[in-house]
């Protein structure tokens, strides 16, 4: 029973550990690559000495002459890169960026880069030339180097263009002409007519006058 209990305990655990980050992996197919279209614009906001953490307010800026869809935003941490510029050992091979604790993260990608997403301010677009409202990034350096920088990827989705409004059919123009069911019709009621003056029931004067607009 014992057994059972810690076997289940132990499923328990790895479920709420995988639960933040494997739920979101593979979630961004959808979302295309901006990088180029947009900028990251990082800004270091604090570090603790004592526990090797770094803060950083990370917001994205939109270059591009197009709208993007604001809770479309993503930030993936790309890299981490040394004062060299080198983002790997250079004996090992081994991404620098496996070397550090990426706190709060909202998911990974499938090829396991941490990714952020950002805040949905009160415009549904982030329109040309604006700026998007910052995601908190904690970074936690194990091996306490002096100096590194993190690299970030954005991705997202343009709002696609309004759809072309559908041309107005023209309204249909009257006939010129009378047609046949009209005619008929008229030359009717001038039979009719000449055969009342005829019988002195009315005069030509005062059909003339009736006529009159």
């Amino acid at each position: 029973m014992m057994n059972g209990t810690r076997t289940y305990g132990f499923a328990v655990a790895i479920t709420i550990a995988c639960g933040p980050v494997c739920g979101f992996a593979g979630s961004l197919d959808h979302l295309t690559d901006l990088t180029g279209r947009v900028q990251a614009i990082v800004t270091l906001k604090s570090r603790d000495n004592f526990t090797s953490e770094y803060r950083y307010d990370v917001s994205v800026r939109n270059l591009s002459p197009d709208a993007i869809i604001s809770d479309s935003l993503v930030i993936v941490l790309d890299k981490i890169t040394n004062l060299a510029g080198e983002d790997r050992e250079g004996l090992t091979g081994e991404s620098f960026l496996k070397r550090f604790d990426i706190l709060d993260q909202d998911g990974q990608t499938d090829d396991g880069k941490p990714y952020f997403r950002i805040p949905t301010g009160t415009a549904p677009d982030l329109v040309p030339q604006s700026d998007s409202l910052p995601a908190t990034v904690r970074v936690r350096n194990r091996d306490y180097v002096a100096v590194f920088t993190p690299s970030f990827k954005v991705l997202g989705q343009k709002r696609p263009p309004p759809e072309a409004k559908r041309a107005e059919s023209p309204t249909p123009s009257m006939p010129s002409a009378l047609g046949p069911s009209t005619a008929a019709t008229r030359n009717a009621v001038d039979k009719l007519i000449q055969l009342l003056i005829k019988k002195g029931v009315l005069t030509e004067e005062e059909w003339r006058k009736a006529n009159q607009p």
